[in-house]
């Protein structure tokens, strides 16, 4: 069900998700509610989860929690973030995302991390805007996300890529409705 506006426009309605412990059958009742775009960021490579993330997240779990939300519902759009300037290599950000190619994900999203506190981890590196670029190009044009938004102030709740997605939602509502027409 589609939520309207007091003016009678549709919302877009887009959730940013944990990984609920692997526990699927919450992440199905996340995908069944209704939403339109399922978000889960996978935050980093695999090499760098374990110190970039809390200890009870896990790189292959964002995985299956992404791939899960297309066996629950294959209508919704599946979308995560990835931080830069941690020490990723560029083989690692490709196989990064490869894997998330092979688990149906969408859209992805490439920001520069920014060290919050003294207490977190350091920037290992500041990425230029040439190489999110790169990464765009890679992530839509050589890979096929639908959508890739890439730069260093980018993040997982970033708005340039929300036309994007409407349209993609307008779209699949109307293949949905011309199927259940026939």
């Amino acid at each position: 069900k589609k939520v309207n506006t007091s003016k009678g426009k549709k919302l877009i309605v887009e959730a940013l998700t944990p990984d609920f412990c692997g526990d699927l059958d919450l992440v199905a009742n996340v995908a069944m509610s209704g939403l339109d775009v399922y978000a889960h960021n996978i935050e980093t490579v695999e090499r760098l989860t374990p110190r970039v993330r809390d200890r009870r997240a896990g790189y292959t779990q964002s995985l299956n929690v992404l791939a899960h939300v297309k066996t629950a519902n294959p209508n919704a759009l599946t979308k995560t973030s990835i931080m830069l300037g941690l020490g990723e290599t560029d083989d690692e950000i490709r196989t990064t995302l490869e894997d998330l190619r092979k688990n149906d994900v969408d859209v992805v999203t490439f920001g520069q991390y920014l060290q919050p506190s003294r207490r977190h981890l350091p920037v290992k590196e500041y990425v230029t805007p040439e190489k999110f670029e790169e990464w765009r190009v890679v992530a839509e044009e050589e890979l096929g996300f639908k959508y890739c938004a890439s730069g260093p102030l980018v993040r997982s709740s970033y708005k340039a890529g929300e036309f994007f997605l409407k349209n993609m939602v307008r779209e699949k509502e109307r293949e949905r409705m011309e199927a259940q027409a026939v």
